[in-house]
């Protein structure tokens, strides 16, 4: 009986611009390890649309202690679940980076459009927030795209993946530190160029809640326990609400604190110090333009979204 629980285990892995993730779940998908760990695959070649040979040893480093602790937990190759997102899908030398991963560390790489991003971390949010019956604004900010999805408990009514993501945001806008105030300003300018889409679609559906997913939105939750309570969260809550005057506390000190006084503020890691002050950004370019009432931040995102995929991992779709 031991064999086969450990044979029916599942391995995932969130191959992110910035972040690669790794859950290991039993057969009843309870979690059994995970780990987050940087491995900056977008750094230096996310806006010419490459994986530099830097990055692809980074990304190899990452996956092969992902593949020991696979090994450990004693889970097959064939239930392993690697997806690849932005830096992956965008790149002109795709094919390349995934046979060299393939060949490195026998993991093979299913490469997810941003759609098919989309709707998998609504499954992730879903599983932690109650969302209801009213349209709510989901938003991911990944290191290489940024998916943005109106949805309630039931359906999505519109989704789109956009590549801004922070990585991306960080090379061309944040040249200096403190961001420069016009920076923001040219942020600002090209978020209302790019979210047209985004900005018929609230209109269409007008939701009043912001639901941000995982990441940078962990963080903001982080700081305001640690402001509020003295104390991070307790690891088994996946679900919060987040003043929107807390938020505009912390984005003010964001804008205006250097790297090394960002890392002082109780809660920051450095995983996230550098992403947050672009994210953060974002954030306020959404509540400053549209009639967002309430944030709330779901701990699960993709990888928690791919656990609704079963067997044939190798015929993985969505």
């Amino acid at each position: 009986m031991q064999n086969l629980t450990k044979n029916n285990r599942r391995a995932i892995i969130d191959m992110g611009t910035n972040t690669f993730h790794l859950m290991i779940v039993d057969e009843a998908d309870h979690v059994l390890f995970k780990i987050s760990q940087a491995a900056k695959i977008g750094l230096a070649g996310i806006n010419k649309g490459v994986i530099t040979q830097e990055a692809t040893d980074r990304a190899v480093a990452v996956l092969g202690g992902f593949r020991d602790k696979i090994n450990e937990y004693h889970v097959s190759l064939d239930r392993v679940l690697a997806v690849g997102t932005s830096a992956v899908r965008n790149a002109t030398n795709q094919a390349e980076f995934c046979a060299f991963v393939l060949a490195q560390t026998g993991i093979s790489v299913a490469v997810i459009s941003g759609q098919q991003e989309a709707a998998l971390i609504y499954e992730g949010v879903k599983r932690a927030v109650q969302m209801g019956t009213e349209p709510a604004l989901i938003i991911d900010i990944g290191g290489g795209s940024v998916e943005f999805i109106i949805a309630n408990a039931e359906r999505i009514f519109w989704k789109q993946s956009f590549e801004i993501g922070g990585q991306r945001l960080l090379e061309k806008y944040m040249t200096t530190d403190p961001i420069a105030d016009s920076a923001i300003n040219k942020m600002n300018a090209y978020f209302q160029e790019v979210l047209l889409p985004f900005h018929n679609a609230y209109h269409q559906y007008a939701p009043t809640t912001l639901i941000g997913s995982s990441g940078s939105f962990d963080t903001f939750v982080d700081v305001y326990f640690m402001n509020q309570f003295g104390h991070f969260p307790n690891n088994d809550e996946v679900a919060f609400g987040l003043p929107t005057g807390e938020f505009y506390r912390q984005y003010a000190q964001l804008i205006t604190k250097n790297r090394s006084e960002r890392m002082e503020m109780a809660g920051m890691i450095e995983l996230r110090v550098d992403m947050i002050v672009v994210a953060a950004v974002l954030v306020q370019y959404i509540l400053d333009n549209y009639d967002i009432k309430n944030i709330k931040v779901s701990s699960f995102a993709l990888k928690e979204g791919l656990m609704s995929q079963k067997q044939p991992f190798s015929s993985f779709m969505y």
